[in-house]
């Protein structure tokens, strides 16, 4: 079960971050409309949201949901999410798999697929194919 669980983990972190590297440096600051967030900004969400999904569903730790100022540019983004799953994943390497964890786990790839998705309409707005969908 944990290696599906970590399986499923690196396919997500791996498709998350080609959609992450397909979007140029300078529409990081694009935003289809103004009530949504900023290419970067949605990015940034999911990596604080992996974070705060871990905590709360993951390891029963509550905590407000308190997301810092978002980064900037390509490289911090980048960084910033591949940062979320690497933290995820000694996680789920570490702890003991229970029922409360393999569901907050699920939920928190739930998160990251939801505004993944949404990422890949970002790139669509821009004439950019996403990368090919792992799972």
């Amino acid at each position: 079960m944990k290696t599906q669980l970590l399986t499923t983990l690196e396919n997500a972190r791996n498709y998350t971050l080609a959609v992450a590297e397909s979007m140029p440096e300078k529409n990081y600051d694009f935003k289809p409309v103004p009530a949504v967030w900023t290419f970067a900004g949605l990015l940034h969400h999911i990596g604080y949201g992996i974070g705060w999904w871990e905590e709360n569903y993951i390891r029963q730790q509550s905590s407000d949901w308190n997301p810092p100022t978002a980064t900037t540019g390509k490289a911090a983004t980048i960084a910033y999410l591949d940062g979320a799953f690497a933290a995820l994943k000694k996680s789920m390497e570490s702890l003991p798999l229970s029922e409360q964890a393999i569901a907050g786990f699920y939920a928190t790839i739930d998160h990251v697929t939801h505004h993944r998705g949404q990422a890949t309409i970002y790139l669509r707005m821009k004439d950019i194919v996403p990368p090919e969908y792992i799972y």
